[in-house]
């Protein structure tokens, strides 16, 4: 017999890759002790912010990246999927960092396969393990976003109509993918839904100008950055224009020049006190 596969499981579409999650923080010394010490990811050692250094710094996680410039602290309304090498070694990091951390939001429960964390402004991830199959094995793998009840599938519209990326909604949940092995799902809730407060999510995308040329004739675009980058922030339903949800998206051609670029990420079991020579880079 003919061999049967699901070829629609290997589609991507148009965007590759949700690249960076940009929060605003209050105080870097406290950020680096939950992102960097904690959580185990690795100050991008190649950017510079010159003058404005000690006021933003990023942190990589694998192939991906979050933004923390100084400023009032910004939530995530949801929760963000992190994929840990080792949850038991991120025990004791955590541990660690929280004894400094105490005046602050930062917490964490340890459940059977994940670790629920906050960090010290409130924003919540869910760290696991990388599944079996993942050739990434750090990083971001997936964002919960709270939205309205009846929002999800105008939401899984705009995404396959106007990004061009695989949608779906199913029992209030809009999925859509990000490249390989991340996807955003906008959960609808009857729950109250905080403020939208600026904080921003960067995706690149091979077919650059069709959903420009679809957000500037509606009037979404927010910022035409430069010749690689713009921005909207408005989700809205592509039939009706209603606006569903805000969340701004900074959009990045393949020709930008950050685009592919070597993310150096240490193996973060390796500290002072335990120290193997030849293992301190990360590799999935």
């Amino acid at each position: 017999m003919q061999r049967q596969f699901d070829r629609a499981v290997e589609d991507t579409g148009n965007v590759i890759l949700l690249e960076h999650v940009n929060f605003t923080v209050p105080d870097q010394v406290v950020a680096h002790l939950f992102y960097v010490s904690g959580l185990g990811f690795t100050r991008d050692p190649y950017m510079d912010f010159g003058t404005l250094g000690i006021d933003n710094f990023w942190v990589n996680a694998g192939e991906t990246q979050f933004h923390l410039p100084k400023g009032k602290p910004q939530v995530f309304r949801g929760t963000i999927d992190l994929m840990i090498p080792d949850l038991d070694d991120l025990r004791r990091r955590l541990d660690q960092v929280g004894r400094r951390l105490r005046e602050t939001k930062f917490g964490f429960e340890v459940h059977d396969d994940h670790f629920a964390v906050t960090c010290p402004w409130g924003n919540r991830f869910r760290c696991i393990e990388p599944p079996a199959d993942s050739r990434v094995g750090l990083g971001i793998r997936k964002l919960d976003m709270q939205v309205p009840p009846t929002a999800a599938a105008g939401i899984a519209s705009f995404y396959h109509t106007v990004l061009g990326t695989p949608a779906h909604c199913e029992n209030g949940t809009a999925r859509i993918a990000m490249g390989t092995e991340q996807t955003i799902d906008f959960v609808e809730t009857d729950g109250v839904i905080a403020d939208y407060d600026g904080h921003h999510i960067a995706i690149y995308v091979a077919d650059f100008s069709s959903p420009h040329r679809w957000l500037v004739s509606r009037g979404h675009i927010t910022e035409e950055s430069d010749q690689h980058q713009y921005r909207f922030q408005a989700i809205v339903d592509p039939e009706s224009g209603a606006t569903l949800t805000e969340l701004e998206h900074e959009v990045r051609s393949l020709k930008h020049p950050m685009y592919a670029r070597n993310l150096v990420n240490r193996n973060a079991t390796q500290h002072f006190f335990a120290f193997h020579r030849g293992r301190e880079t990360f590799v999935p």
